[in-house]
C-alpha cells in the first residue's frame, strides 16, 4: 500500500474527503517527525512505538572495490509494533 491508497482507505473508513484524509495523514507524519526530532518517544497504544537510536560509528566495505570505508555515528528510527497489531497479522 503506497501513501495514495492509505489515503483513499481513511477517506473511505472515516466517510471523510481525500482531501481531509491527506491532510490527517500528513499532520500524523508531520507530528511523528517532530517528537522525533525533539528525541520523545511515540506511543500508540495497541498499534506501536517510534523511538529514535543512536547507531555507533563502525567500518564498512565498499562492495565494489572491496575497500574499508568508515561509517559516520547517525541517530535512527526505530518501530515496535504493538500486542493489537502484531496479533492481526498472525
Amino acid at each position: 500500500m503506497n501513501k495514495s491508497e492509505l489515503i483513499d482507505a481513511m477517506a473511505s473508513d472515516a466517510g471523510i474527503s481525500k482531501a481531509a484524509a491527506k491532510l490527517a495523514l500528513d499532520s500524523f507524519t508531520e507530528s511523528v517527525a517532530g517528537t522525533l526530532a525533539k528525541g520523545d518517544k511515540v506511543a500508540l497504544v495497541g498499534f506501536g512505538s517510534f523511538s529514535i537510536s543512536a547507531r555507533a560509528a563502525r567500518e564498512g566495505r565498499n562492495p565494489q572495490t572491496g575497500k574499508t570505508i568508515q561509517i559516520a555515528a547517525k541517530n535512527v528510527v526505530k518501530f515496535k509494533a504493538g500486542a493489537d497489531l502484531s496479533g492481526k497479522v498472525n
